[in-house]
């Protein structure tokens, strides 16, 4: 071998080496969790808080080392051809073809990039100050903008985007891995889940309907309507005239004790009537709540397309959409979800059909009916009669309790004897008792 070949061998080890370090480097740098780096960097660690910096930026940097890796195999690829062809004749041009790919896909490739998926916390941060040279060396920036400029006149689109780079559901993912890796508790999983939730549920979805309202008339007496606070648990009542689709604002309990005690116990209560804040069914949780942080009130009417009274929210009807049920030694505990030792499910009519999903992992629609009460009542398509039974979906729907107009309770099972199409009625049974 002549004094060049041996300078070219030498320039081929060099970009081999090269190329494997930003092969490792790239992997580790789109691999590296944002969010542990944020930790470390607020612990001191300085590589830690510059590679922040570059992942707030990932385009710039990937672009630059894509552009450095690219360069380093071409180019010795090209070297390692003109060396074999030197040596072996025009054979040696598919001889170095062969070995440089097998040779570069083992240690430039592949043991690298599994390195840094192996120790991606520790290759990540040993390579940032790498990273950082190649994105902010203006030559290599401006080369890099410069081609990219020319694939966007080639291909004109919108460019690349920034971001997001973590969608909702990696993170809920994230959030479900980690729970059964037990890095989190289960119900800091829930509080994860529930919190996307809470941006897109509806306020009739969490309402006080309106059968379910406590409500006085704005010409009962004060000491009539302090007595209903006490008896019910509330210190906040809607005050209506005529009906409930007219309410003409709330009454505070604090205000019919002061009432009260300066001996007008006999006025009504329309005296101390205050204004109430009326909000559109429709409208999200997530931003009523912030109305109600920004306005400082604790309770709405809510109303529908109608104008007619749908129900009420309160801010904790809101806050138990992230946190869970909140309860007090007012409150009257409801029946929930119980699994029964048949394997059916009972359920009150008001659960929600997203807790049934959950529970029964099946896809019932939740777009046209809340509650499986709502359900009930639009695939029969009238107020069903205790015990009458509908299927749909595989699973067979009993109204176990009527009150009136409203389904209290219902059964659900799996119609495990054969898979059930579209929607069948079967008439109740001669005894409404529920099973043992």
């Amino acid at each position: 071998m002549r004094a060049t070949d041996w300078i070219i061998l030498a320039v081929i080890l060099v970009l081999f080496l090269v190329s494997g370090l930003l092969a490792l480097a790239e992997t580790a740098f789109t691999r590296a969790n944002r969010i542990r780096m944020l930790a470390l960097a607020d612990e001191g660690n300085k590589r830690a808080r510059r590679l922040v910096e570059l992942l707030d930026s990932p385009v710039t940097t990937l672009n630059s080392v894509l552009l450095v890796l690219l360069a380093a195999q071409l180019g010795s690829a090209t070297l390692v051809g003109v060396l074999m062809e030197r040596l072996l004749g025009p054979i040696g041009v598919v001889v170095g073809t062969v070995v440089e790919v097998a040779v570069f896909f083992v240690f430039a490739e592949v043991a690298p990039k599994t390195y840094a998926i192996q120790h991606t916390e520790r290759a990540a941060l040993r390579v940032t100050p790498l990273l950082h040279f190649l994105s902010t060396f203006p030559p290599l920036r401006l080369l890099s903008r410069g081609l990219i400029g020319l694939a966007n006149v080639v291909l004109p689109g919108r460019g690349l985007r920034q971001g997001p780079f973590v969608t909702e559901e990696e993170i809920r993912t994230m959030a479900d891995v980690a729970a059964e890796e037990q890095a989190i508790e289960s119900q800091e999983r829930r509080l994860i889940h529930s919190i996307f939730e809470f941006g897109d549920t509806l306020v009739r979805e969490v309402m006080t309907p309106r059968p379910d309202m406590v409500a006085v008339e704005a010409d009962d007496t004060v000491a009539s309507a302090i007595q209903m606070a006490i008896d019910r648990g509330f210190s906040r009542l809607p005050a209506y005239e005529d009906s409930t689709d007219n309410i003409i604002g709330l009454v505070y309990l604090k205000d019919l004790v002061s009432l009260d005690r300066a001996g007008r116990g006999s006025d009504p209560v329309r005296v101390a009537v205050r204004p109430a804040v009326f909000v559109p069914e429709q409208k999200r949780v997530a931003e009523l709540l912030r109305e109600m942080q920004q306005k400082q009130f604790h309770m709405a009417i809510v109303v529908d397309e109608y104008g007619g009274t749908a129900g009420l929210v309160t801010m904790e009807d809101l806050l138990e959409e992230i946190v869970g049920e909140i309860a007090d030694e007012y409150d009257r505990q409801e029946p929930q979800l119980e699994r029964l030792a048949d394997g059916e499910l009972r359920v009150p009519g008001r659960t929600p059909i997203d807790d049934v999903n959950e529970e029964l992992d099946v896809e019932l629609p939740s777009d046209e009916w809340d509650t499986v009460g709502g359900l009930l009542f639009n695939l029969l398509g009238h107020v069903p009669e205790e015990g009458e039974t509908v299927c749909f979906q595989g699973l067979e729907f009993r109204a176990e309790r009527v009150q009136g107009h409203r389904i209290v309770s219902v059964y659900v099972r799996r119609k495990d004897d054969e898979e059930v199409e579209g929607v069948t009625v079967e008439p109740p049974a001669s005894s409404n008792a529920p099973p043992s």
